[in-house]
């Protein structure tokens, strides 16, 4: 059997993926991979960690704590305040997969002597004749392959995701059953490094911002928000409205203009003005045949869109929209599948 390093974090979805890798006959290594934090922010890593080891002590397996500050710092922090300064919306947990949890931490493990890390994702792997896939995670709901697409094939040879093939339901079941310390455990939300601190605060430490004017669809000034590269299309919080018509009805940002520091809202989400995706930092797991039609996700948990692959030259690629969708933001996201596998994907430039 093989040797398994299982970054445990804390929760249950981990933590069976443990017990399910030993059950198998694997030699099981718990590690806890602490990430960075700024000062100003208090995050409860420690209480993370004593719940990581009180599972490897659970399971009577060792336990390792990787300390991957700088790799989160640099690839995941600083990337993420960079993204923003430039007007786009980054994903960090799609960077936080890329550089720590696939990154800096298999790096490690294999260096121990590691065959395979594995984690508590919801997605799945397979291998036929022509290597490996990435597929989907059995809970739809629970589905995190959306955050993957960044996974190289040889990357997926040394990863196991040993509880993508359940729904929540049976993890949650098998963990009470094994008595694990997590097993009543609530999910954990957000990113750790922010706490209770909102996104716009946490950028505020970094990025010097004016507040700026909130623009309605005829260029009228009808508000004020606290710095036009905060906001994100289709947000609909965060910015005052103090010019309002007869019917009260919400607003959302459907454009954005840094050099003026004004944001246009409206009251409906813009929707079919979007006819291409330009992608860069293109992964591909699964060749794409040009004119070639697939589905994308622009979103976590979104329902796919079909689209058409129009042209690709190395990290760049063309994707034609058959159908309205609502504009996204550069910076997002576009994941690319066929029925349950995940072909790669790439990062939104227009």
């Amino acid at each position: 059997m093989a040797k398994v390093f299982v970054g445990l974090s804390g929760g249950v979805d981990s933590s069976v993926a443990a017990l399910r890798l030993l059950h198998a006959g694997h030699e099981v290594v718990g590690v806890f991979i602490k990430t960075w934090q700024p000062d100003f922010i208090s995050c409860n890593w420690e209480a993370e960690r004593l719940d990581a080891m009180r599972v490897a002590a659970h399971l009577g397996i060792p336990f390792l704590t990787f300390d991957a500050e700088e790799a989160y710092k640099k690839g995941v922090a600083d990337y993420m305040i960079a993204e923003y300064e430039a007007g786009r919306t980054p994903n960090p947990d799609v960077m936080c997969n890329k550089e720590v949890k696939f990154g800096a931490f298999l790096t490690f493990a294999k260096a121990e002597g590691a065959n395979f890390v594995a984690t508590g994702h919801y997605a799945q792997n397979s291998t036929d004749e022509h290597g490996r896939h990435l597929l989907r995670g059995n809970d739809s709901e629970k589905d995190q392959s959306y955050f993957l697409w960044t996974l190289t094939n040889d990357q997926l040879n040394h990863i196991l995701f040993p509880v993508g093939d359940s729904p929540k339901s049976v993890i949650r079941d098998e963990a009470l059953r094994a008595r694990l310390p997590t097993a009543t455990k609530h999910d954990s939300q957000g990113i750790c490094f922010l706490g209770q601190v909102d996104m716009k605060d946490f950028l505020s430490h970094y990025i010097t911002t004016e507040a700026g004017d909130v623009l309605n669809e005829s260029g009228e000034c009808i508000g004020t928000h606290d710095g036009a590269l905060y906001y994100t299309l289709g947000q609909r919080h965060g910015f005052t409205v103090t010019v309002r018509g007869r019917d009260e009805m919400p607003h959302y940002v459907i454009g954005k203009d840094l050099k003026k520091n004004t944001i246009t809202v409206g009251n409906m989400p813009q929707r079919g003005q979007t006819k291409t995706l330009s992608l860069t930092d293109m992964n591909i797991l699964t060749p794409l045949t040009i004119g070639e039609t697939y589905e994308a996700q622009i979103r976590y948990r979104q329902t796919p869109f079909p689209v058409r692959f129009m042209a690709g030259e190395g990290s760049h690629g063309t994707l034609e929209v058959l159908v309205d969708i609502e504009t996204p933001s550069p910076g997002q996201s576009c994941v690319l599948y066929v029925g349950t596998e995940c072909l790669g994907g790439g990062i939104i430039t227009e």
